[in-house]
């Protein structure tokens, strides 16, 4: 009995000092990130039939049929990045109960990102950052990265590097109104 109130005792010490290390990194690759979205006032899109966009976030979000007040997940990623390789399998699937918007970073004019899209079959709305300049705007510096815009321009629970599914559920549940 006593070795089973010391393992565990020792269990829930890792566990919650690995949680503390990931919270602290969390805080510190989030540190200079912006509350807010500081995208350009035109933004360029590529559709999952490759056809290509232009126009405010209003405009993609009225395009897609998104309800004024819905939270929209959105995911950053890039072609050359290989964490964001092994997430699109659980964005594509939040994409089928949430609201999605992707960002390609760093990756090329829209002909590459969909390209890209059409060979790993994605069927995301990508907004197109080909310098990095959206990304830079809002301090992220590192891909993936995970958010939740909610309709007033705010961005909440910002995460950098993987992110689980459930994690990302958890995420766009929280940030309905």
């Amino acid at each position: 009995m006593a070795f089973t109130r010391q393992s565990l005792r020792e269990a829930a010490l890792t566990v919650a000092m690995a949680a503390g290390v990931f919270l602290a990194v969390q805080a510190w690759q989030t540190r200079d990130a912006s509350p807010r979205w500081q995208g350009p006032p035109t933004l360029a899109w590529v559709l999952p039939d490759g056809t290509q966009g232009r126009g405010t976030l209003q405009d993609l979000r009225a395009q897609l049929g998104i309800a004024p007040q819905a939270p929209i997940a959105l995911h950053v990623w890039a072609t050359w990045c290989s964490i964001c390789r092994a997430e699109e399998g659980t964005v594509t699937a939040l994409g089928r109960e949430y609201a999605v918007i992707t960002l390609a970073t760093r990756s090329g004019d829209a002909q590459a990102v969909a390209r890209y899209l059409r060979e790993r079959r994605l069927p995301w709305v990508t907004l197109l950052d080909p310098g990095g300049a959206i990304a830079a705007a809002h301090g992220w510096r590192a891909v993936p990265v995970f958010s939740v815009l909610t309709a007033d321009g705010t961005l909440r629970h910002t995460t950098v590097g993987y992110t689980t599914g459930w994690g990302m559920r958890l995420r766009v549940w929280w940030a309905r109104p």
